[in-house]
């Protein structure tokens, strides 16, 4: 029961980091640039998920794992912080967050697509359904429920949005296939990452962000790119059911409008809550047929 209890308040603490992220790109990109961001955001993050390993006396570990899987820790840092957060940040830029953030979290739905697609794996009528349910709800955000609001979105803005989505998925599944040690993988990953975040940054912007800037940046490192990932990989370690755990991350989105509306000041039309609440529930019918998928499998020793 103990562990049951922990693993909840690190789940609940991990969705109120990650209901703070879109408020935090929105407030940060309105004094800094993409570059910059990424930069001091991937910076702070390293720092972060460094700790740990430093604490333990694991650097040999790291440092061992960074040897004998350069390629792919190359490759998963260009990925994912690099790709994936200018395309994401390029979002925010051009869109309200109150769009952007939906749009982002359909993530799941792709993944699902780049399952069946790479890896194999059939797919559910549940699957597809979730699918029409979730770009459904996608529609009624950018559209506001009539189609002549269209006009009112950037069209590159809803394209990138759509993209995080793809690489963000793209990642999971190279993951998927990521033979490292999961305590150094994430590490390595913005670590490797920070040369090359700091070379854009040097070539397309400056380091002087403002303190201002920097502050949100340093948010964004620790709340979204670091801490989260922390809180929520201890939380699926102690959880004696982690798709109860998993769960709790619907509730991020609601809870990011919150925080959208009473400091970016936005205000949250109807069609963002009918399109987010479409969206959560295509998620949730998606995840009740992978339950019932897993209820179907066979058991060792059955």
């Amino acid at each position: 029961m103990g562990k049951s209890h922990n693993a909840y308040v690190y789940g609940l603490l991990t969705v109120l980091c990650w209901s703070t992220v879109a408020t935090a790109f929105k407030f940060s990109l309105a004094h800094i640039d993409i570059y910059q961001l990424l930069f001091f955001a991937t910076l702070t993050s390293a720092v972060v998920l460094s700790a740990p390993i430093i604490w333990r006396k694991e650097v040999g570990g790291l440092w061992s794992t960074l040897r004998a899987h350069w390629r792919i820790s190359l490759s998963m840092a260009v990925l994912n912080p690099c790709i994936y957060y200018l395309v994401l940040f390029g979002a925010y830029d051009r869109l309200p967050a109150q769009i952007a953030q939906p749009v982002n979290y359909t993530w799941a739905i792709v993944l699902t697509l780049f399952s069946a697609l790479i890896l194999k794996q059939k797919p559910l009528l549940t699957d597809y359904l979730a699918a029409l349910i979730c770009y459904g709800g996608v529609v009624i955000i950018v559209t506001g429920g009539n189609f002549e609001g269209l006009a009112n979105v950037s069209s590159l803005g809803l394209l990138l949005a759509i993209v995080s989505t793809v690489i963000w998925a793209g990642y999971w599944i190279m993951n998927i296939r990521d033979s490292r040690d999961q305590r150094y993988a994430m590490c390595l990953n913005f670590l490797v990452a920070l040369p090359i975040t700091a070379v854009l940054c040097g070539v397309f912007s400056s380091f002087e962000p403002g303190w201002v800037g920097l502050a949100g940046s340093l948010w964004v490192g620790v709340f979204e790119m670091g801490l989260a990932f922390l809180l929520w990989s201890k939380a699926l370690r102690l959880a004696e059911n982690s798709s109860r755990v998993s769960n709790l991350i619907f509730i991020a989105p609601f809870l990011s409008l919150v925080f959208i509306h009473f400091i970016l000041g936005e205000a949250i039309v109807k069609a963002t809550y009918i399109g987010l609440t479409v969206i959560v529930s295509g998620l949730l019918f998606q995840q009740l047929g992978a339950n019932k998928r897993l209820a179907k499998m066979p058991r060792d020793g059955a």
